[in-house]
């Protein structure tokens, strides 16, 4: 197929399903490609790592769209088909079968790969990550056999699957390299918060260790070996430890790559055809003046949208607070801004640290960069008017819960 009036998205992804329904929901009445390598039609990943792996909801939930959407809406889906290269000179994508498509328009909508562990044992089987919803299925059946695990990385999914498996009764054990849990997000001022939870649920949280090899007998993992000789068995081994662009096709098709595909705040490669959205995007941020990729659901969810309005020759930006949420166990959780670490002063806490409920802020030169509501709800949007206002606010105000968070600008 070669129909270079076609707007062709790489990635059945959330971002590549939303995609598709902006470009029609904006009037685009052209083919529309949508291309993915997996043989499940698009779905959301939040649901991977909670309440899916958690057996709480059923497969049918996580679907972006009903199955008879793509058809109604013209969308050309191609299931379990995998682009190998993009030729810019001849505005063409070529699949693993070396058939091309042409496209008008091209969004790359690729997300990100599990890092792999660079240690001894770390392909055998047992070893698991959590990405696609073949995972999840994965993991939810060692829950029912393993009688303990281990997880490799006190991040997002680290923790998010080690409280799943703690509600399945299974013993964890989660092995960080850093002091704390989600060190490099929250800072040691609001990490602990999350080491208590997880303590309090009865895992083995082990924290400033590292991991020389993971072991096994018969084909099968024993555990993990940590380079100081300590051996911490296990009956299989969950690795979190963070993810990479998939930017392999941009990169080879001579488009700028930096830690995912730079595009400018409209979702515009250096290639006017070719546009990139969710995980493999680094996008530049208006309100923060500067590039950034963003792991979360909410990009993924809403860069889409601003993508496909800027493929119709539409002069738009995505300027939107960085967001995203986690649950674990009883806490539910919102984050709303973007602080790399040593980017802020202080961080002051509204409410009761101790019950977990309360609201974070982190500060930087009297403003709110970032905030984070830990069961208090509805206050996401005023969190996010602080951080996108950029005024200085007055800290007693700000962590006195009596000041409607509306009132707290000097």
């Amino acid at each position: 197929m070669s129909a270079s009036n076609a707007y062709v998205i790489v990635g059945a992804s959330l971002a590549g399903a939303k995609a598709a329904q902006a470009l029609r929901e904006e009037g685009f009445g052209g083919p529309i490609v949508l291309i993915g390598d997996e043989a499940e039609r698009p779905y959301e990943r939040p649901p991977l790592s909670k309440e899916y792996l958690q057996g709480k909801s059923g497969r049918e939930k996580i679907y972006v769209h009903p199955e008879s959407w793509y058809a109604d809406n013209g969308v050309e889906l191609r299931l379990g088909a995998r682009v190998t290269a993009i030729d810019r000179s001849a505005r063409e994508v070529v699949l693993a079968d070396d058939s091309r498509i042409g496209y008008a328009r091209l969004l790359l909508a690729t997300g990100a790969s599990p890092n792999r562990l660079p240690v001894p044992g770390a392909d055998h089987d047992g070893v698991l990550t959590l990405r696609r919803v073949a995972d999840s299925d994965r993991i939810r059946s060692v829950f029912q056999d393993a009688s303990r695990i281990a997880v490799i990385g006190a991040g997002w999914i680290g923790l998010e699957t080690a409280a799943a498996a703690r509600l399945a009764g299974v013993a964890v054990t989660v092995l960080e390299a850093a002091e704390l849990p989600l060190l490099r997000v929250l800072g040691p001022e609001a990490a602990g918060v999350f080491a208590g939870l997880h303590r309090e649920h009865g895992v083995d949280l082990r924290f400033g260790v590292h991991v020389s090899e993971i072991t096994s007998a018969g084909g099968r993992v024993t555990g993990v070996r940590l380079a100081d000789g300590v051996q911490v068995e296990a009956d299989a081994v969950i690795v979190g430890v963070g993810a990479s662009p998939n930017s392999q096709l941009a990169e080879a098709a001579g488009l700028p790559v930096r830690n995912g595909v730079v595009v400018d705040a409209g979702l515009r490669s250096a290639d006017a055809d070719i546009y990139a959205a969710g995980d493999v995007a680094s996008a530049y941020h208006p309100l923060l003046g500067k590039h950034i990729r963003v792991e979360h659901w909410a990009n993924a969810l809403n860069q889409p949208l601003v993508a496909a309005r800027a493929m119709l020759g539409q002069d738009v930006a995505y300027d939107r607070v960085p967001y995203f949420y986690t649950d674990q166990y009883d806490l539910g959780m919102e984050y709303s801004g973007y602080v790399e670490p040593g980017g802020y002063d202080r961080v002051v806490f509204r409410g009761d640290v101790e019950r977990r409920e309360f609201i974070a802020f982190w500060l930087s030169g009297g403003r709110v960069v970032a905030g984070m509501n830990v069961n208090v709800w509805d206050v996401n949007d005023k969190v996010q008017a602080l951080v996108r206002g950029g005024q200085a606010v007055q800290e007693a105000r700000l962590t006195d819960p009596s000041v409607p968070l509306d009132q707290v600008i000097q």
